[in-house]
């Protein structure tokens, strides 16, 4: 029989933390061959929550544990949380869930089902197909969870992943174990991104169930809008790979452009001769800056004879791109004259080329290992 624990991070939830306790331990009757295990990580709750937990250790005695910490953030009651069970409880699956009753416990079956047959990591999303927010959310609530969830897609040009911000989770033991290091360093909210995101990076297996999120009845919500959202837009612009593929490409661009301006302008140089020598040195800049830099936890290994078949890719990518902004600025000058090219070449870099170099890059140049 597989162990599960169910990490409930908890800060003056004693309203809510014996009712979900049970509604966790009564989904075991539906399911035999697991067994469910809770961890408690109650970072010095004033209200009695740990003390309410103690109580309850007697009724669920070997199958509750609790684990009182200092008030750090949710980031690091999770880290605590999965330290311990990881070294004292030792399961098959780690779950992360919220102790409030947003998250219903009914759902841990479908999870575990996900995970016998093949999933890594399963996440409950409210944004897909039967997922769902609360109704009586105000607009601008509703508004912002919505539009905070596609930046970070976005921002990590992850789209198929419908809710990156999901709380409720199960994962295998293996996914934790190797994220720990990277991921204690993140105390909020944004933990659960950068979890997610070392997922992706080491090709866990994702699947997403849908789960409908309810507001809490006891409490206040523990979320500071304006630090999450800084929190969520540091992360993305240090860590997401598209990100740093953006930047590579503006430099790019300004080598391109001042190595031409230096050969035509300066050297009076042939301007055919110069526009390749400084498209080719920007094309190698970026080969080398993705490789090092953007593309980093998956860059090409092996030495000179494997950079070389990898980088006649690139180049051919990179023409693409040119023959894609050529041939789209040409026509749309046919249609609506030439007086707006900039903003053609803008839209077409934006809109077409980027995210067709940055999928080519992934897909041909540095798969996934």
């Amino acid at each position: 029989m597989k162990k599960t624990i169910i990490v409930l991070p908890t800060y003056n939830e004693f309203g809510n933390i014996e009712k979900v306790i049970e509604s966790i331990f009564d989904q075991q009757k539906k399911i035999d061959n697991w067994l469910i295990e809770i961890l408690v990580v109650d970072s010095s709750s004033p209200d009695s929550t740990g003390k309410a937990v103690k109580a309850l250790q007697k009724k669920y005695s070997g199958k509750l544990h609790l684990l009182e910490t200092k008030k750090e953030g949710l980031g690091k009651a999770y880290y605590q949380g999965f330290q311990y069970a990881l070294e004292k409880i030792k399961p098959f699956v780690i779950f992360e869930m919220d102790a409030d009753l947003s998250h219903d416990p009914k759902e841990i079956v479908p999870f575990l089902r996900s995970i016998e047959k093949g999933a890594d990591f399963v996440i409950g999303s409210r944004y897909i197909k039967e997922g769902s927010i609360p109704s009586n959310w105000g607009w601008h609530r509703k508004l912002f969870s919505v539009i905070g969830n596609f930046v970070v897609k976005a921002g990590f040009m992850k789209f198929a992943i419908k809710d990156w911000t999901s709380g409720y989770r199960a994962m295998k033991i293996w996914m934790v174990n190797s994220s720990l290091d990277y991921v204690k360093k993140y105390s909020g909210y944004v933990f659960q991104i950068a979890l997610l995101d070392q997922a992706i990076k080491k090709n866990a297996r994702i699947k997403e169930i849908p789960i409908q999120f309810t507001d809490r009845k006891y409490g206040k919500s523990k979320i500071f809008f304006g630090q999450y959202i800084f929190q969520i837009f540091s992360y993305i612009l240090i860590n997401s790979s598209f990100i740093k593929y953006v930047i590579v490409g503006l430099s790019g661009f300004v080598i391109d452009f001042g190595l031409s301006y230096i050969f035509i302008e300066r050297m009076h140089s042939l301007i055919w001769l110069a526009t390749l020598i400084s498209a080719e040195t920007a094309i190698i800049s970026n080969f080398f800056l993705n490789n090092y830099w953007s593309f980093a936890y998956k860059k090409i290994a092996g030495g000179f004879l494997s950079y070389v078949p990898k980088f006649a890719k690139f180049n051919l990518v990179s023409v693409g791109a040119l023959v894609i902004q050529a041939v789209g600025i040409q026509l749309l000058v046919n249609i609506f004259g030439k007086d707006l090219w900039y903003v053609y070449k803008a839209l077409i870099l934006g809109l077409v080329v980027i995210p067709y170099s940055y999928i080519l890059y992934n897909k041909v140049i540095w798969k996934e290992k």
